[in-house]
């Protein structure tokens, strides 16, 4: 439970100390950051391990912000983490803090996953019917499943919106099971 409140202080500590036009930038760069962490198990030692003093720490984060041309900005923030101990909760962070621009930019983020690709028919119908759902403009992320018979799966949020055929035949079985 502390560590949820200490990864929701962050996040919007990040987001307070940021302008509204970078938010975008830093949370890409710090998936990125996220990104060589969990690909790195010796960048992850130097930034958990705290048996590294707080200047080898900031001097590799800085090498790695300078190889993967990262803002002072986020080097300063990762630092800042990880001299919190607060480095392993940075994939949270990232969500918690996205959730919270889209909210404060009354935007609303959507994971569409269908069989084919849609993209250039029918995004336009998608996004206005999203809006008018939410209430809000909608960014579209696309994921292509040809596991799926036909229809789609949109998740907005925490919300789950099913018309795959794959779905309705187990809505069916289910109704069948209960008689």
């Amino acid at each position: 439970m502390r560590r949820s409140q200490e990864i929701r202080r962050y996040a919007k500590m990040l987001l307070n100390t940021t302008g509204i036009d970078e938010i975008p930038v830093v949370l890409k760069e710090l998936g990125t950051v996220d990104s060589i962490i969990s690909e790195s198990r010796e960048f992850r030692g130097v930034l958990e391990n705290p048996l590294f003093t707080t200047q080898e720490r900031e001097k590799v984060i800085r090498e790695v912000s300078n190889k993967f041309k990262l803002s002072e900005k986020t080097a300063r923030f990762v630092i800042f983490l990880s001299g919190q101990r607060m480095i392993a909760g940075l994939q949270d962070l990232i969500q918690l803090a996205t959730a919270l621009y889209l909210e404060r930019m009354k935007r609303a983020r959507a994971v569409v996953v269908t069989p084919v690709d849609l993209r250039d028919k029918y995004e336009g119908r998608l996004k206005a019917s999203l809006k008018k759902l939410t209430g809000r403009d909608v960014d579209i992320e696309y994921i292509i499943d040809p596991s799926l018979l036909g229809g789609m799966i949109v998740r907005v949020g925490s919300t789950m919106y099913d018309s795959s055929i794959k779905g309705q035949l187990r809505l069916l079985r289910d109704d069948l099971i209960k008689g």
